[in-house]
């Protein structure tokens, strides 16, 4: 979202031309269910349109400008523009359901992780697909946060870089629980990821990967 419109085809084949690892991207349910892909539960920051995203059809959705001409994507459309494996957030829980029908249909667990703020969406797309691997979010966090992540299975913790300290990154370790910081946007970032020995890090702007090979 640094470069290009956020959570738009044009962006995530431009992080995949860039090289990354992986691409994040953020998920709410269409009024009829379709898995828009949006970071926010309204439209009016990153489209044209006003109003909430689960009160829109699908139809309603691709009447939007995105940003430059871009049309709201589905998550499905995603999957056939990159090949890259894809970190799918869940936004409203809501989703779970409707992104685990997906995993299963095509057959996804290798390639794409599911991460959420929300326990209980972590932990039902963990029963709903066998095998998947999870990521549980978190902004702000008690001293509980490397349990809530272990009692939901995910296997990663993504906590706010600005936030994050070594004893949770030690503790995290300790338990088998990787961890990785967002968002890391500055080489001053990008050294603390490397200063923590975090397991990743995600970015708005791809080019930072390049740059920290020889300033960081």
């Amino acid at each position: 979202m640094g470069v290009e419109p956020e959570n738009t085809l044009r962006s995530f084949v431009h992080a995949e031309q860039a090289g990354m690892d992986a691409i994040e991207l953020d998920l709410h349910l269409s009024k009829d269910g379709a898995l828009a892909v949006m970071h926010d539960a309204e439209v009016d920051r990153t489209t044209d349109g006003t109003g909430s995203v689960a009160e829109k059809t699908l139809a309603e959705l691709r009447e939007l400008d995105a940003g430059q001409g871009e049309r709201v994507p589905v998550f499905e459309e995603v999957l056939d523009a990159v090949r890259s494996p894809l970190q799918a957030e869940i936004k409203d829980a809501a989703a779970a359901r409707a992104l685990a029908e997906v995993m299963r249909r095509r057959d996804l667990v290798d390639r794409v992780e599911v991460s959420s703020f929300h326990d209980e969406a972590v932990a039902e797309i963990a029963q709903l697909v066998p095998g998947v691997r999870t990521v549980l979010i978190a902004s702000r966090w008690r001293s509980d946060v490397v349990d809530r992540a272990k009692a939901v299975g995910a296997a990663t913790l993504a906590l706010n870089i600005r936030r994050l300290t070594l004893e949770v990154v030690e503790q995290a370790h300790a338990e088998g629980v990787k961890v990785i910081g967002w968002v890391v946007n500055t080489q001053d970032h990008l050294r603390l990821v490397r200063a923590l020995g975090l397991d990743g890090a995600t970015t708005d702007f791809p080019e930072i990967r390049r740059a920290g090979r020889f300033t960081a």
